[in-house]
C-alpha cells in the first residue's frame, strides 16, 4: 500500500506472488477492507469511500452509481446534471455529496509523513503588548552562545613563555572574538527589523488581517539604513510571536492594489476581504468574481476580476458555480 492507504499492486500480482486463486485474494482484501482506518486497502477513490459508507451502513445504489461514474460531476458541483441522471431532486443530490464530503479519500494519510519528522519552528522575536505599548525582544534560546574552551585557557598560561603559540592563541582568539561579534550583529539585525515592520504593522497587530499595510524591503532597508538583502537575509526563516498568533517575518511583506487613501493595501488584506465577502453571500446565490470586483470597487479598492479569481484560488476557495448549493 501506498503513504495514502491504497493498494498499489492487482489481483493479478497478487496471484502470481503467492500463487493462490483470484477468490482467495478477492476475500483477503475484503477482509483488509474491514480494518481501521476505514478506506484502507482500496484500490481507487471510488471504491474507499464505498467502503466508509457502506461500514456506517448508508452506501445506497444512487450514491454507489455516482461514486463509480459521476466523481468529477461531484467535485464540479453538477448538481442538476447529477440529479437529472440518477432521477432525484436537487436538495437530495445537495446532501448526497455533503456526504461525500465528509469522507477521508486518503485513510493512510494520518499515518504517514514521508519518513520526515515534526518541525516545530521557534520564534526569533516576541512581541507583547505591555501597559497598552507593543514591545518586541529576542528570543535568545534560539541564538547559539558561544565559550572559549578551558584547555585555551590552559595553554594562555604557557603561552607566557612560547612565541609561537602566543602568535597561534591571539589568532585563535581574534577569531573568536570576530565570530561571536558577527553573531550578536545578526541578533541585532533581527531585532531591529522586527521592530520596524512592528512599527509599520501597528493597525495589523492592533485591528486584524484586514489593516495590514503593503510593505517591501526597500522600505525597511532605508529606515535601518542597511542594503535590501541584508533585511532580505534577516527574514528569511526567521518567526515572530504576537498575540495575534506565530507569523514569518516574510508575511508582512506583500505587493498591494490601489486604495481610496492613496497608501495601497497589502494581498493579504484584499484577500481577507475576499474571504468575508464569500462567508457572507447567501450559498443558494453565491457572488461571482466579478461581483467581488463591484464590491471592492464600493470601498475604493481597484482590483481585476482575474486578480480576484487568484486570490481566492490561493485560498482554496472555489468558484462561485461550485459553491453554489440548493
Amino acid at each position: 500500500m501506498d503513504d495514502n492507504g491504497y493498494l498499489t499492486v492487482t489481483n493479478e500480482e497478487i496471484m502470481k506472488e503467492f500463487n493462490v486463486d483470484d477468490d482467495r485474494v478477492e476475500r483477503v482484501i475484503a477482509y483488509v477492507h474491514t480494518m481501521e482506518p476505514c478506506g484502507v486497502g482500496a484500490r481507487n477513490l471510488a471504491e474507499c469511500l464505498e467502503i466508509q459508507l457502506a461500514t456506517r451502513g448508508i452506501l445506497t445504489e444512487e450514491i454507489e452509481y455516482i461514486l463509480e461514474n459521476m466523481l468529477q460531476d461531484v467535485a464540479d458541483n453538477k448538481i442538476g446534471f447529477i440529479a437529472k441522471t440518477v432521477g432525484l431532486r436537487n436538495d437530495q443530490v445537495q446532501a448526497i455529496i455533503d456526504l461525500i464530503r465528509t469522507l477521508e479519500p486518503k485513510p493512510g494519510r494520518q499515518f504517514a509523513n514521508g519518513g520526515e519528522s515534526t518541525k516545530y519552528v521557534v520564534p526569533d522575536v516576541t512581541l507583547e503588548k505591555i501597559n497598552g505599548e507593543y514591545i518586541v525582544s529576542s528570543n535568545d534560546s534560539s541564538i547559539p552562545k558561544l565559550m572559549v574552551s578551558s584547555y585555551y585557557s590552559q595553554l594562555s598560561q604557557k603561552a607566557k613563555s612560547d612565541e609561537e603559540l602566543n602568535k597561534y592563541l591571539v589568532s585563535r582568539f581574534n577569531s573568536a572574538t570576530w565570530l561571536i561579534r558577527s553573531i550578536e550583529q545578526r541578533k541585532q539585525t533581527i531585532f531591529n527589523v522586527a521592530s520596524a515592520i512592528v512599527h509599520y504593522q501597528i493597525d495589523f497587530f492592533d485591528k486584524g488581517e484586514k489593516f495590514i499595510k503593503t510593505l517591501t524591503l526597500k522600505q525597511i532597508a532605508d529606515e535601518l539604513s542597511i542594503h535590501e538583502s541584508t533585511v532580505s537575509r534577516a527574514i528569511n526563516g526567521k518567526y515572530i510571536q504576537s498575540p495575534r498568533g506565530v507569523f514569518e517575518l516574510k508575511y508582512f511583506f506583500s505587493s498591494g492594489v490601489p486604495s481610496g487613501d492613496g497608501e495601497g493595501l497589502s494581498s493579504n488584506s484584499v484577500k481577507s476581504m475576499i474571504k468575508d465577502i464569500i462567508d457572507s453571500e447567501d450559498r443558494k446565490k453565491p457572488f461571482s468574481d466579478h461581483d467581488i470586483v463591484e464590491m471592492l470597487g464600493e470601498k475604493e479598492i481597484v482590483i481585476s476580476r482575474r486578480t480576484v479569481a487568484k486570490y481566492r484560488e490561493g485560498m482554496g476557495i472555489q468558484s462561485s458555480s461550485k459553491r453554489r448549493r440548493y
